[in-house]
């Protein structure tokens, strides 16, 4: 079984890339009596810890300064559970609470954070956890095993108002027990294969003091910043404009080995700039430290700029091995036209994703063959996207009675009396400005198809709240993805379909498919999980509701040159070298980086007389992965 476990590590790391969550109601007092822990800590359990893997933070890091990033929209909320918690702002709130464990970049390997050792039940689905005595809230309050018992109540309550979490922490969380005031144990729904065990079951805490569950909580702690665990939390914020994060003073995990020399700037403000062009003005101005370089027209034109060529900010081009971000367009099934599956096909045939991807995105992406990619043997690898074929397009529109083109080309529609009933229009909905571009390619190659694109550009938040609402047509959307498996019940079970506030966008409903959702949820067998996973994927890729686009196997940043890093640069699950945050992906692989106050000082000196340094550009392709394309396999449908 060992073995086992260990292949499948090895699997999921030659893969690519927190799925964001999905919600929907449940009874949150249901639970099963048999199910629940032991009251007294089982007497043949192995406790382990990891101290042996390596350390992958620089000893040369220096401690200090203010780090200056940005967003485009002010947060919703400060909560991280509830109406409007699900934000880009929650990749900020979220990844600073620390749970008892991480996972080794590198190694993959569980590490301790919060606990110093864990031990696994005889049963399968039963994990045990040893809290650091020295663990506290940023508050300076202490972290007990209370905390974790709270945080199962927490999420089970009504007051919440978070319909997954009181699911998830029902049904899938059984039982979390006190056993000391520095031990707990946690007991899931099902067996599961070991490194799983910790991906599913290693439940984090929550500061019993501070929260108090009445029914105005949504209300109440909506801008009251929780305390945390993690090295920074939430000090000032003025509505509209920025949020400061602050390192938390004498910081109790300082000297973990997994965590010293990481987490290095004292503060960290994040500046409302509503739009990326200007955002990218205010980089160049030395007032933001790092902006992202992965669309392509930054990488090969914008990065011309002289500050680039006269050395003061570097060029970072890194390759790394993560599950990969679900990027597609998202059709609502629930909407005339896109509940017939031929208009779905015809949709795919389409969309002329490889002109955009050698267009817009100079050739840098490559095509996303299926939803979910990059865990490995989970992979169905024998799926290929549908392809830009006008000629299919046509066939399935005909199905669907869309066998004529009205004067300006688009198909439509028409009755027996030979009048127009509909036309072959739909709303695409998006919230990223920089993606314009790629839309009007696709809306213009999609002409061709008889099909007329129309693009609806929202604020961010806007944009993600009226897909979650379930009111757009078409979504153009990436959902986040990490752990060692992927995740279909919150994407496409029946339950959340036609219900607001979840992640099954496309309001998928396939009675075939639910049982082998949960059965997939439910299996311990790691052969029939794999199995289950390549005929959920195939069932996701025939019905056709996504449309997947493009992957991006590597970060690429830019950093002022008092921006510094590990001669490593990172690890091989660094999803960005510049990243503030504990965890990328689930992986504990941020926070690396650090401000050269002295080198700050001298670079805007040579800045103001126009000196120049040696201009620096990296490309690392050490943990790079070339795709096997001379594989013949039949696209599908």
């Amino acid at each position: 079984m060992k073995r086992l476990i260990k292949l499948l590590i090895l699997f999921v790391v030659t893969g690519l890339a927190g799925a964001l969550l999905a919600q929907d109601a449940v009874d949150a007092n249901k639970i099963v009596p048999e199910d629940l822990l032991p009251d007294e800590l089982p007497a043949n359990l192995f406790w382990q810890t990891n101290n042996d893997d390596p350390e992958f933070a620089s000893p040369d890091a220096i401690r200090g300064g203010t780090f200056h990033t940005w967003m485009l929209a002010y947060p919703l909320t400060m909560r991280t559970v509830g109406p409007d918690s699900n934000g880009r702002f929650a990749g900020f709130l979220r990844p600073i609470q620390f749970g008892p464990i991480a996972f080794h970049p590198q190694t993959r390997q569980p590490i301790p954070m919060l606990a110093t050792h864990w031990a696994l039940g005889d049963d399968g689905r039963s994990i045990y956890f040893r809290i650091h005595p020295d663990a506290k809230w940023s508050d300076g309050e202490r972290v007990t095993a209370d905390d974790f018992v709270f945080n199962l109540h927490f999420m089970r309550s009504e007051e919440i108002v978070a319909p997954w979490y009181n699911n998830y922490y029902t049904e899938r969380i059984k039982d979390v027990k006190k056993y000391d005031e520095l031990t707990y144990g946690v007991l899931g729904a099902d067996a599961k294969p070991e490194v799983e065990m910790f991906a599913n079951y290693a439940v984090g805490a929550r500061p019993e003091h501070f929260h108090e569950l009445t029914d105005t909580w949504v209300q109440d702690y909506n801008w009251k910043p929780e305390p945390t665990t993690g090295p920074y939390h939430v000090a000032t914020m003025e509505d509209g404009k920025y949020v400061e994060f602050e390192r938390t003073e004498n910081w109790w995990a300082n000297d973990l080995r997994y965590v010293r020399n990481r987490f290095n700037p004292e503060k960290i403000r994040v500046t409302v700039i509503r739009n990326e062009s200007t955002a990218w003005l205010h980089f160049l101005n030395g007032e933001l430290d790092s902006f992202g370089l992965t669309i392509p027209e930054y990488w090969h034109d914008k990065s011309k700029h002289e500050v680039f060529k006269r050395g003061y900010v570097a060029k970072y081009w890194f390759y790394h091995r993560l599950p990969v971000p679900s990027a597609g367009m998202y059709l609502n099934t629930s909407k005339p036209l896109l509940d017939d599956i031929n208009i779905r096909y015809g949709l795919a045939h389409s969309m002329n994703i490889e002109r955009v991807i050698q267009t817009v995105l100079r050739g840098d992406y490559e095509r996303l063959p299926t939803f979910q990619l990059g865990f490995g043997a989970y992979d169905n690898t024998s799926i290929r996207p549908r392809k830009f074929d006008l000629k299919k397009a046509a066939e399935y529109f005909k199905k669907a009675g869309f066998e004529t083109r009205g004067r300006d080309g688009i198909r439509v529609k028409k009755d027996e009396d030979g009048n127009v009933i509909a036309r072959l229009s739909f709303l695409v909905t998006y919230g990223t400005p920089i993606h314009e571009d790629r839309l009007v390619v696709l809306r213009e190659e999609a002409k061709k198809a008889g099909v007329d694109l129309r693009l609806e550009l929202l604020d961010s938040s806007a944009s993600f709240k009226k897909m979650l609402e379930k009111k757009h047509e078409i979504a153009w959307l990436t959902w986040s993805s990490s752990g060692f498996a992927p995740r279909y019940w919150e994407h496409f079970h029946s339950d959340n379909a036609n219900r607001p506030q979840n992640n099954n966008v496309t309001n998928t409903s396939i009675p075939e498919m639910d049982p082998l959702i949960m059965q997939f949820r439910a299996s311990a067998n790691l052969e029939e999980r794999i199995g289950l996973a390549h005929t959920l994927e195939r069932m996701v890729h025939d019905h056709g509701a996504v449309i997947p686009t493009y992957q991006v196997p590597y970060t690429r940043d830019a950093a002022w040159r008092w921006i510094e890093l590990p001669e490593w640069l990172g690890t091989e699950t660094s999803g960005s070298l510049i990243n503030s945050q504990a965890t990328s992906q689930g992986y504990s692989s941020g926070g690396l980086f650090w401000i050269n106050e002295e080198k700050k000082e001298e670079i805007l000196a040579l800045k103001a007389k126009r000196k120049k340094m040696e201009p620096l550009t990296i490309i690392d392709q050490t943990y790079r992965i070339v795709l096997d394309e001379s594989t013949d396999v039949q696209e599908g449908q």
